[in-house]
């Protein structure tokens, strides 16, 4: 693992769902996300505003359409991480959400380990040891008080 390496993961539980959403982290994060998005406006990401949504179609090398996305681009340093964050929101079922990563992984990032978002965003100074905590109380909180409790120690 190199933390400068550009990461990408499935951030919303596998299975069936209405909206699915890899995340991608690090310096290439959007040059390697511009490569397979693509809209209407031919704009690209790297010319688009930091902190805003745009809706477009991810593509696979032969330019064949994968899924109609809504992607978010996070400009370093105001995201979790304090790295370019691009997150995309696809369909949620299985097929579509590892055929986009299978392409962001082609195009240059690398599988996220468990945590590492977290780990950068600690790493890079945006959390303390006690806020990494209180993230996977958050996660892992099974009634509300619990939850409660773990936003308590995020505060």
């Amino acid at each position: 693992m190199n933390d400068l390496d550009t990461i990408a993961s499935i951030s919303t539980a596998i299975g069936m769902g209405a909206i699915g959403i890899i995340r991608v982290s690090g310096d290439r994060a959007i040059e390697i996300v511009d490569k397979i998005f693509k809209t209407s406006s031919k704009k690209t990401l790297i010319d688009m505003s930091t902190h805003t949504i745009h809706y477009g179609h991810i593509v696979d090398q032969n330019n064949e359409v994968i899924d109609e996305v809504l992607v978010m681009l996070m400009k370093a340093p105001r995201t979790f991480t304090r790295e370019d964050v691009v997150e995309i929101n696809c369909h949620g079922g299985i097929v579509p959400m590892e055929l986009i990563l299978m392409n962001i992984i082609k195009n240059g990032a690398r599988i996220a380990e468990r945590g590492e978002f977290t780990k950068r965003a600690f790493l890079n100074g945006r959390i303390d040891l006690s806020q990494v905590e209180a993230v996977m109380d958050i996660i892992e909180a099974k009634t509300e008080l619990s939850l409660k409790q773990a936003i308590k120690s995020w505060n």
